[in-house]
């Protein structure tokens, strides 16, 4: 047990250092994103880094203690689903939308933070051994897939909000 336990307590770690530096990176491009789709996507994802923290903090300190995984899940993101929320932002902004380069750059960077994570967590899965921390990592995996299927649509949105609006909302180029 005390094996399974360090080794879910050194992913725990690493997995913490990960959204630290997920949430120093949003907390960041809040302040310096030029349009306020994206400034509100990455509040939403700020906030979803600080409740991962939260997460993980609960368990590694639960681990440390009795060597036994906690409940996790009173700690959940509020906002539902990520793709939703994105649409009917980009719908309320709609087409019209300026974006510096910047913006994009921090994009490309959140897509890549998001993807390591997804391939952190999917390789930790495979080393799981407590049902909890197997629920855990799964959800963790799904959120941050989430996370990088948004940023992913956002930045075609931002950078070619035509294309976005004719591959989101279905419309055909002979008006179906």
């Amino acid at each position: 047990m005390k094996k399974d336990t360090d080794r879910s307590l050194k992913m725990l770690s690493t997995a913490l250092e990960m959204e630290e530096k997920g949430r120093a990176f949003y907390e960041r491009v809040v302040s310096t994103c030029t349009n306020s789709v994206g400034r509100e996507m990455f509040k939403i994802l700020l906030e979803d880094e600080k409740i991962h923290m939260d997460r993980i903090k609960t368990i590694y300190k639960s681990l440390s203690g009795s060597e036994v995984w906690c409940a996790w899940d009173n700690l959940e993101a509020p906002h539902g689903n990520l793709a939703a929320i994105f649409r009917k932002m980009a719908k309320e902004h709609g087409s019209k939308i300026t974006v510096g380069t910047d913006d994009l750059e921090a994009l490309d960077i959140g897509i890549d933070f998001e993807a390591r994570s997804v391939e952190f967590y999917e390789a930790q899965l495979q080393k799981a051994t407590d049902k909890m921390e197997t629920d855990f990592i799964k959800e963790m995996i799904s959120e941050e897939r989430s996370h990088y299927a948004a940023l992913e649509d956002m930045k075609l949105y931002l950078s070619d909000p035509s294309s976005w609006f004719r591959e989101r909302e279905r419309g055909g180029l002979d008006g179906g």
